[in-house]
């Protein structure tokens, strides 16, 4: 029997990637190999999540009437039931299924109907180093790309990645961190440089400033 350890079941606004604004439902998977600077997660690998079977997530993703689902963590491909859980969630529904990953594991073989959102670790993060540069050629038509950027730096070091990767013509998505780069000091680079990539803000936090889960 296939089991996941999962950190939570929720049902929310989507707050990142171009997704942002709809209705959907939160696969959060439990443990994580990085330690970002500003995780704002940080109970998904702190605690040891609830053991579940891949038919119950199924269940509880079926009742929900969510369009759009998300499997996130943590980091979710650390558990190789991750994989299984894919396939399952693309043959029960016919809608896209987002998951989004640090970058720093391979997604490799993942099934058709599933939207990466690939995080770039930046200096500032701490876990630069973790990036699976392979990932870039594995990326398909609609994955996206996401930089967390806790300063001027990290700017800095984003565009010249997205340089040297030939990257432009992707959907890049450009996150200050919170606490640490003021969402309109990153809108003012964007507007000087000219550049075509998305800021993005944490709508969740927005919408519901204090909530540390569920939301």
């Amino acid at each position: 029997m296939t089991e996941l350890a999962v950190a939570e079941l929720f049902v929310s606004i989507q707050g990142e990637t171009t997704a942002a604004g709809l209705v959907c439902a939160f696969i959060r998977l439990a443990g994580c190999n990085l330690r970002c600077s500003y995780c704002d997660a940080a109970y998904a690998y702190q605690e040891p999540g609830k053991i579940m079977t891949l038919d119950d997530v199924l269940a509880w993703t079926a009742a929900q009437g969510a369009r759009l689902v998300a499997v996130t963590g943590g980091e979710p491909l650390l558990q190789p039931a991750t994989r299984s859980l894919l396939h399952a969630l693309v043959a029960q529904r016919q809608h896209p299924v987002l998951l989004e990953t640090n970058g720093s594991l391979s997604i490799a073989d993942l099934p058709h109907g599933v939207k990466v959102i690939l995080d770039v670790k930046t200096p500032g993060s701490g876990m630069a180093a973790s990036f699976e540069q392979s990932n870039l050629e594995r990326l398909r038509p609609g994955d996206e790309l996401k930089f967390v950027l806790t300063g001027r730096q990290d700017y800095l070091w984003a565009k010249e990645f997205i340089h040297n990767h030939n990257l432009a013509g992707r959907e890049i998505l450009l996150s200050p961190a919170s606490d640490s780069l003021a969402p309109a000091q990153l809108a003012e680079w964007l507007l000087a440089d000219r550049l075509p990539y998305r800021l993005q803000l944490q709508l969740h936090k927005i919408l519901w400033p204090g909530a540390d889960r569920g939301r």
